[in-house]
């Protein structure tokens, strides 16, 4: 199995560590996005932001979906402000995985008392 626990996703984790001890929760979850675009710039990070992205079903477009970041094209990002991260944002984030046909991702709550981050990793 591959390790993401790579130096990238580690880099993402510091950035969102500082915008918690500096903000902390309570928050709308755009504040947290702009926040992340600006300590990624400030490591020198590439990234998009609100990058639109198309859904496949057997081959079809079925619509769009806007990944809060991909970074370095590399890391999906989803940001979330919400009290506790439940099963079906996991479930979600692994979708995204899925429909970007990209292998990691992050999913990164900023809502709770202390910050929530869950490694995500497409298998296939």
């Amino acid at each position: 199995m591959e390790k993401i626990d790579d130096n990238l996703t580690y880099k993402i984790i510091g950035c969102a560590m500082n915008i918690h001890n500096t903000l902390g929760n309570g928050f709308q979850e755009v504040i947290y996005q702009r926040c992340l675009a600006t300590e990624l710039e400030k490591q020198s990070i590439n990234y998009e932001r609100e990058k639109e992205m198309p859904i496949f079903y057997e081959g079809i477009e079925v619509g769009k979906r806007r990944a809060d970041f991909i970074i370095e094209e590399k890391v999906m990002v989803e940001i979330k402000a919400i009290i506790q991260l439940e099963n079906v944002h996991l479930a979600q984030g692994l979708n995204y995985l899925t429909a970007y046909n990209i292998k990691k991702g992050l999913l990164i709550n900023f809502g709770s008392a202390s910050l929530q981050v869950k490694r995500l990793f497409k298998r296939k």
